[in-house]
């Protein structure tokens, strides 16, 4: 039986306080950062080597502030006092506000010049996937946090999916040995691409937002050399057939082995799935391995509910209650929970483990543990970066009626470079090593 604390035990717990800062309260915001700014409000997070820690979200920057707005007037006292920031200079606004680390949660193409913002002003920062969009963005992020000592980490929460880990547990402990190739597949209703993100999607494509989930998965779980990339893809739903918007894309990733084996992986995306189709999303993988094969599905792990009048278009009749749920708790309290705000958790605890987690005379070494963490430092981002640069520029290149393009990756003219067809001389995207 575990003695309670006495009051003077009590009161000698270390307390200390992270105020957040927001930029971006879009989908992604109401999903996951909501329920966990709002859930550690209510129960700051404690751990032995730091105590008490108490989050408040003080600070958010946005485009115009009318989400912002909708959200103070939604809370009802669940939540701390905060200030909102709207352009102009809402980023500049905010980081002069006082806190102290900053999450990023706007289109991807928008990632590096806040977080390169935040991080300029020595703020630890977490991105949203993908991180950023290039190599030489990534390099500049990530020599200025270690400049300033600050931690900079990208959210691949699929990584903490239950399946997904138990898929790692089983590579990493030999039970199944060397992956020979593996498919992929997520596809996202019409609604994604029309309505949610249709201001931000004009020149972009599904295989970003979300085929990079999968892109690290692959990096993370099973290691390996990236050795080239390739993409296709589909237009004219929510662009010009032959416009820069895609519908769908279909990437091939080549990995190479420390015994020179190597794997082909297929990852297919798209965001113009009929609204009616049962479930949030369709995620499959497949992956098959020298001594056995593993498959997964994110709507046959779950269950069916059909609700006259509201399913499938209000309520989907497959849901994923390990991503994201709201629950009625046996002891009669509401919570939301799931993999998808873990994650946050999980990076707020690791700044609070390198700032209050010691002695500060101990602060590097604790930084550098940190900072270490492959599945969301942005140090060991390098090959899931490269794929998002390389297929970006396939792409574009097929855009311009260029289609069936290679980039291979640390050959002899640099660490990315493309090969056209037809074409002789090669474009170099990326002169160092990846």
């Amino acid at each position: 039986m575990t003695t309670p604390p006495t009051p003077d035990s009590a009161s000698a717990i270390k307390a200390h306080r992270l105020r957040a800062g927001m930029v971006g309260m879009g989908m992604i915001f109401d999903e996951t950062y909501r329920p966990f700014f709002e859930g550690v409000h209510e129960r700051p997070l404690y751990q032995a080597n730091f105590g008490v820690c108490q989050v408040a979200l003080t600070a958010v920057a946005s485009r115009t502030g009318k989400r912002a707005e909708a959200y103070r007037d939604a809370i009802r006292g669940r939540i701390g006092p905060w200030e909102s920031f709207r352009e102009p200079r809402s980023i500049e606004q905010l980081l002069a506000s006082g806190v102290d680390f900053v999450c990023v949660a706007t289109p991807d193409d928008r990632h590096f010049s806040a977080a390169k913002a935040a991080i300029e002003a020595g703020k630890h920062v977490l991105v949203e996937k993908p991180s950023v969009l290039s190599l030489l963005e990534l390099d500049e992020l990530d020599r200025l946090a270690r400049e300033r000592e600050v931690l900079a980490k990208v959210v691949y929460h699929k990584l903490l999916d239950p399946d997904h880990k138990k898929l790692r547990t089983l590579v990493a402990d030999g039970d199944l040995l060397h992956v020979n190739n593996g498919y992929c597949t997520l596809l996202e209703p019409k609604s994604i691409s029309g309505s949610q993100f249709a201001e931000w999607i004009r020149g972009r494509n599904p295989g970003t937002y979300v085929a990079v989930h999968y892109i690290k998965l692959i990096d993370f779980t099973f290691g390996g050399r990236l050795k080239s990339v390739q993409c296709t893809g589909q237009r004219g739903i929510v662009g010009p057939v032959d416009g820069p918007t895609w519908d769908s894309t279909q990437l091939r990733m080549i990995y190479q082995y420390a015994d020179a084996r190597e794997a082909a992986f297929d990852i297919h995306t798209s965001w113009v799935t009929p609204d009616n189709f049962p479930g949030y999303v369709e995620q499959e993988v497949q992956f098959r391995f020298d001594n056995g094969v593993w498959n997964g599905h994110s709507r046959k792990r779950g269950v069916e509910c059909t609700i006259e009048g509201r399913t499938p278009i209000e309520r989907k009749i497959t849901m994923n209650n390990h991503y994201n749920g709201t629950f009625l708790e046996p002891w009669g309290e509401r919570s939301q929970r799931g993999y998808g705000i873990e994650v946050l958790e999980r990076f707020v605890r690791e700044i609070a483990e390198v700032e209050f987690g010691g002695p500060g005379s101990e602060r590097d070494q604790r930084l550098a543990t940190a900072r270490g963490l492959a599945y969301n430092d942005l140090s060991a981002d390098r090959q899931t970066v490269a794929v998002v640069q390389a297929m970006e520029a396939i792409l574009a290149k097929h855009a311009a009626g260029t289609p069936n393009c290679v980039v291979n990756v640390n050959g002899e003219h640099g660490g990315l470079v493309l090969y056209a067809p037809g074409c002789a001389a090669p474009e170099i995207l990326y002169s160092g090593r990846v």
